[in-house]
């Protein structure tokens, strides 16, 4: 079990980044060239390859060439799926702790962290 656990850990750590995650919700409307992905994110090509090879290491996106292409894909649809619900889960707690700084008047920090 401590396997899973260290491996969930990786994946998790290699999802960290707000650019890569961009990048795994694009990559979840259908596969894409390193060089359209960096024009619709807006970063730079350079950058785009070296958040996939992060993510390919870990298992999270893989590569398929198509002649002097190479086109990335999520490995896994589910990956889409543990994302969208995980951004679930903090848009209901950004809505609970508005609520609670409606409810008392006293502003809330957006810090996410686990009390």
């Amino acid at each position: 079990m401590e396997e899973i656990f260290a491996l969930q850990a990786e994946v998790l750590k290699t999802l960290s980044s707000p650019r890569r995650l961009e990048i795994v919700h694009r990559l979840a409307e259908g596969p894409c060239e390193v060089g359209r992905l960096a024009e619709e994110l807006g970063i730079s090509q350079p950058n785009v390859s070296q958040h996939l090879a992060v993510l390919r290491a870990a298992g999270v996106v893989e590569a398929e060439r198509d002649g002097r292409e190479v086109r990335y894909r999520l490995a896994d649809p589910q990956i889409r799926e543990a994302c969208d619900v995980m951004r679930r889960v903090l848009v209901r707690r950004l809505s609970h702790m508005a609520d609670i700084s409606a409810a008392t008047g006293t502003p809330q920090s957006t810090d996410l962290s686990v009390r």
